[in-house]
């Protein structure tokens, strides 16, 4: 679902005009990798863009030194001398409180530092702690998403050349309603248009309707798919149903703290309890020492997807002492089988959900890095009876592909039937109220198609002569009202006083296709009724701190291309120098080379000194003075009658 305030509510279109300006995206924000891609109208297809290093995914990753912000592979290459200004994982904090176990447990396995901001209150927002430029810096889920979401901005600008504002970004099918506005606020600080947040599974199922297409997006046939999506950190399940040019999701299910992440804690674990073992020495407090070993622990799983043991082999993981070890294929399967067979369970549960038997599922697509271990795709294709599963659309880039679709559809942009595209969604978790036993009151169920508006007219009041009463809304599956998402409440006054069981009230749940929610209670009899549209600003950014976040981002954002720009002139200025030096060794004249080379020397012993200088203007200015005295000593040793071709080599450097 899709609940949001007035002021950025989700649908919006892009104008013609903004749309031929600003290309729309998609963008998969996962938890270990990030894709994005466009609609290209010229070729009728989705282009996965590639960035800077040529890679079509990015780490999401954020590093913070003392010189500068590193985002994607930068970040994670120094990650082993930086822990604790390391970031990752960071989807796993979004729309999530301190107190969260999750959160907590997840704390464990994470080098960098949280904590709450001291007037939040216990079990508010987490805040990450790291050091930059020499200030400690308190950075929210939001922030640090948002940064990973302006890196894939920034790659898409790179590749097409122009400004980029209109997004769709993908969230698990799972994800509550604060995970999904949270998702939204980090589109916004990024400098984002967020079209629309929709279902990864359900982005992969448009990936795969393009490529199945016949006329428009899928032919005439009606299909059942099952999209798999086992990725880093989050596992989704969606059963829908293809036909013509509609996509209806009948079903969702999954777990958003389930992926590749936690079967790597699983082998990091065994390996860590190996090394005491071995050499008693314990390593569960050693950040560092534990980065190394989930690093070498990552690299052997994805070895075990094509090979049936791997190797591993760290140098003085610890005090000195070298480790090295093996696993094969069948224990590194033992001991995640709990895990693989959760994810089977989900996939019954969702097909129960679905109202489907496994023989109606036409096709199974995989999506997510996760689903390439062997087991799981063993267990898949025993659970429906050998069924071959469908492999033909990349499981790192099908989200951001079908992201990339849906942006178009909704800005215009895409030609022929695909344009007429239609998605039926439907809202992943139960919306209720809480009862006078604190229970969980259910009245919109979960996977229900959406838009709709369902009612239960059969409430009453449990106390004697009671004139007000508050409705406080929920969603989630857990029987008592306070274990699931808290979403608002409202109070309904000027009941008037009668017996417990007179006083009859109704409620009503109503659901636009955009997920926006409105609760209305109306008391039977009378006009007396209220309402609330669910905006959800318990837990989430007010607009005061996403306006100050998208000023400190705009500021990030300067600061990183002075940066740039600064090693742009360095590196010209140190390639200038290079080659005066060679020509230098050519200046006839014994004076003329020696005020060259003492020029040059005193040019290298500036750069030593100010190598962590960040202002581009003075290595230009060092530049100027470096030329100028070239072109001096090239002037005068012409003069003098040497090789005019120097001069004309040095000129050519200074052009």
């Amino acid at each position: 679902m899709k609940r949001s305030r007035e002021m950025e509510e989700n649908g919006s279109r892009a104008t013609a005009g903004e749309e031929e300006e600003s290309p729309a995206i998609g963008i998969d924000l996962g938890t270990t990798y990030s894709c994005v891609g466009v609609w290209q109208p010229h070729h009728g297809r989705v282009e996965i863009i590639p960035n800077d290093l040529g890679n079509r995914t990015t780490p999401s990753w954020v590093a913070f030194t003392d010189a500068e912000r590193l985002i994607g592979e930068s970040a994670q290459n120094q990650a082993a001398m930086n822990l604790s200004n390391t970031i990752f994982e960071v989807k796993r904090l979004i729309g999530r409180t301190f107190r969260d176990a999750m959160v907590q447990n997840d704390m464990k396995h994470w080098p960098f530092k949280l904590t709450v901001v001291p007037d939040a209150g216990v079990g508010k927002k987490p805040m990450i702690v790291v050091t930059y430029k020499g200030e400690e810096k308190h950075f929210s889920a939001e922030e640090i998403s948002s940064m990973i979401l302006q890196k894939m901005k920034t790659i898409a600008e790179a590749y097409l050349g122009k400004q980029v504002k209109n997004a769709v970004i993908t969230v698990p099918a799972y994800f509550n309603d604060l995970q999904r506005n949270s998702t939204k606020d980090a589109g916004l600080i990024a400098g984002l248009n967020v079209l629309r947040i929709i279902n990864e599974p359900t982005a992969a199922a448009f990936a795969y309707g393009l490529h199945n297409k016949g006329t428009g997006i899928a032919n005439s046939d009606l299909k059942n798919i099952l999209v798999f999506d086992l990725g880093g950190g989050t596992f989704d399940i969606s059963i829908v149903t293809m036909v013509k040019d509609v996509i209806e999701v009948k079903a969702v299910n999954g777990d958003t703290h389930l992926g590749g992440v936690d079967f790597n804690n699983r082998m990091v674990s065994h390996f860590a309890a190996e090394f005491e073992r071995k050499h008693h020495k314990d390593i569960s407090n050693n950040p560092r020492a534990l980065s190394r070993l989930k690093t070498a622990c990552e690299r052997a799983k994805r070895m075990l997807s094509s090979a049936s043991e791997t190797f591993i082999n760290i140098e003085s993981l610890f005090d000195g002492t070298d480790f090295s070890s093996t696993i094969t294929r069948a224990r590194f399967e033992k001991m995640n089988l709990d895990l693989f067979e959760d994810c089977m369970a989900s996939v019954e549960k969702c097909l129960k959900d679905a109202k489907m038997d496994k023989v109606d599922i036409h096709d199974i697509v995989l999506v997510g890095g996760s689903t390439r271990i062997p087991k799981v795709q063993e267990l898949l294709q025993d659970l429906f009876h050998g069924k071959q599963l469908c492999k033909n659309i990349s499981p790192d880039e099908a989200v951001a592909y079908g992201a990339a679709f849906h942006a178009a559809a909704l800005t215009n942009a895409c030609l022929g039937k695909n344009k007429d595209t239609v998605l039926v969604d439907v809202c992943p978790l139960s919306l209720g109220i809480e009862v006078y036993d604190g229970g969980m009151l259910v009245v919109i169920p979960r996977n229900t198609t959406i838009p709709t508006k369902m009612t239960r007219n059969d409430l009453t009041f449990v106390v004697d002569y009671q004139t007000r009463c508050t409705i406080q809304v929920y969603e989630g599956e857990m029987p008592i009202a306070k274990d699931n998402n808290f979403l608002g409440e409202f109070s309904i006054e000027g009941i008037p006083p009668a017996p417990a069981g007179v006083a009859k009230f109704i409620d009503s749940f109503e659901i636009d296709a955009n997920g926006i929610l409105t609760v209305t209670t109306e008391l039977v009899g009378s006009n007396n009724s209220n309402q609330i549209t669910i905006t959800n600003h318990s837990g989430r950014l007010s607009k005061e701190e996403i306006d100050r976040m998208v000023k400190e981002a705009e500021d990030y954002r300067a600061q990183d291309e002075e940066r740039k720009k600064a090693i742009e002139a360095k590196n010209a200025l140190e390639s200038y120098i290079h080659q005066a030096r060679r020509c230098g060794r050519r200046v006839q004249t014994k004076a003329a080379r020696i005020k060259l080379k003492n020029t040059i020397e005193t040019t290298v012993q500036w750069l030593e000194w100010n190598d962590l200088l960040r202002d581009a203007g003075k290595f230009e200015e060092k530049m100027k003075e470096l030329k100028s005295m070239c072109e001096s000593v090239m002037a005068e040793t012409h003069h003098q009658g040497s090789d005019t071709a120097i001069k004309h080599e040095i000129i050519e450097i200074s052009d």
